[in-house]
């Protein structure tokens, strides 16, 4: 059942990798044309236009962008965050919902196969798929930042592991908002609701210290990237709060899968 689950999701994932390199590929061979000596002045003219909270939310108050590596942990990491965490959160809404959305339920609900062994072997392969996206992004961006010039590799190495740490609970968000729908169609919507909500307050928490008390309700938070950065190195805490949502809510999508009517 496992082959079946990596072959069914293998084309979106395919699809988001590809997404995610041509953005990347596109920058790395164009970002040394853009920055020049000109450039830079009228770009850190145009920086002192922004609130510093402004600056502090993207984190170019701490760092530069004028090397690839630079826009690589402002800019483009951003895009990174976003495009894994709306991976993640789509993938946990439909990878169980798909049995459904397909008819084969019943037919799988007739096998003397135990409900919790349909919801592991969709959790595996989930979670297999999120690791596999991150580990290949990682791959591909450290050989064309090899390429490109300088960067710090032990900080490269930390920033890419961040995003594992907003896309495990939000796969497993999204697997027990699942249990509750019989359609993957209102699951998109979902996903992508989940996922630019929580980024908002992510950017809202920093933006200005009145609500930044919002990074305590936003899986953003737990990506600690301005820490990378900063210390390169990752807070402890992030991960065992990550890997406690993450357990949390896939405990709870067994319980209530168990529950579910199916037929």
């Amino acid at each position: 059942m496992i082959k079946r689950e990596f072959k069914v999701n293998l084309k979106s994932f395919l699809i988001w990798l590809t997404i995610l390199v041509l953005m990347f590929l596109v920058v790395y061979l164009i970002y040394p044309y853009m920055i020049t000596d000109e450039t830079m002045k009228e770009f850190d003219e145009m920086m002192k236009i922004f609130p510093p909270e402004v600056l502090t939310a993207f984190n170019m108050d701490i760092a530069s962008i004028s090397t690839v590596y630079g826009w690589f942990k402002t800019e483009g990491f951003t895009y990174v965050l976003l495009i894994i965490g709306l991976y993640a959160s789509i993938l946990g809404g439909s990878i169980l919902l798909k049995e459904e959305d397909d008819q084969t339920i019943e037919y799988l609900d007739s096998l003397p196969i135990k409900r919790s062994n349909i919801v592991t072997n969709k959790i595996i392969v989930g979670i297999i798929y999120v690791l596999l996206l991150n580990i290949l992004l990682f791959i591909f961006n450290y050989i064309s930042l090899t390429i490109s010039g300088d960067f710090n590799q032990k900080e490269f190495i930390l920033l890419s592991i961040t995003p594992i740490l907003i896309a495990l609970p939000l796969l497993a968000i999204n697997l027990f908002i699942s249990t509750f729908l019989r359609k993957t169609k209102g699951t998109i919507g979902i996903g992508l609701g989940i996922v630019f909500i929580f980024y908002v307050l992510s950017v809202l928490s920093e933006i200005t210290s009145k609500v930044e008390f919002l990074k305590y309700f936003t899986i953003y938070t737990l990506a600690d990237v301005r820490n990378v950065i900063m210390d390169v190195s990752i807070n402890p805490i992030m991960i065992l709060i990550s890997l406690g949502i993450t357990i949390i809510f896939i405990i709870g999508t067994y319980l209530r899968y168990n529950k579910k009517e199916l037929v």
